[in-house]
């Protein structure tokens, strides 16, 4: 062997000692003290598991809870009337308000006896 591949060589090896060297090691995330004995935990357990549920949702939930309020229904009601007859804030364009009433050029009678005409099939005068 060549003097350059000797001491590359040890070079690695020299540094796999320093490197095993400085390794830290793990300690885990927690220390482990058990504050309770495996006799209360297990008693624990039991109650957990004869409890309600709390993370239920939906049908297992159980019944609702019933709610009570301090404003009347005809209160409620009467906002609700409120509210569906007012403009909608969140409306853009043509749905932000009532259209306005153009007044057209065209004859009323005109334009039923267009519609009659389309209605039974006679051809529109163009």
């Amino acid at each position: 062997m060549t003097a350059s591949k000797i001491l590359s060589a040890v070079a690695v090896a020299l540094m796999a000692v320093a490197g095993a060297a400085h390794a830290e090691t793990y300690e885990g995330v927690h220390s482990l003290m058990a504050a309770a004995s495996r006799a209360e935990v297990a008693s624990q357990a039991v109650v957990a598991a004869h409890s309600a549920n709390p993370y239920a949702t939906g049908a297992n939930a159980g019944p609702a809870q019933v709610f009570v309020s301090s404003t009347s229904r005809d209160a409620v009601r009467a906002d609700a009337v409120a509210a569906a007859r007012s403009a909608d804030p969140y409306a853009e364009g043509a749905s932000a308000h009532v259209a306005p009433i153009v007044a057209g050029t065209v004859d009323r009678a005109t334009v039923r006896a267009a519609a009659r005409a389309a209605a039974r099939g006679d051809a529109l005068p163009l």
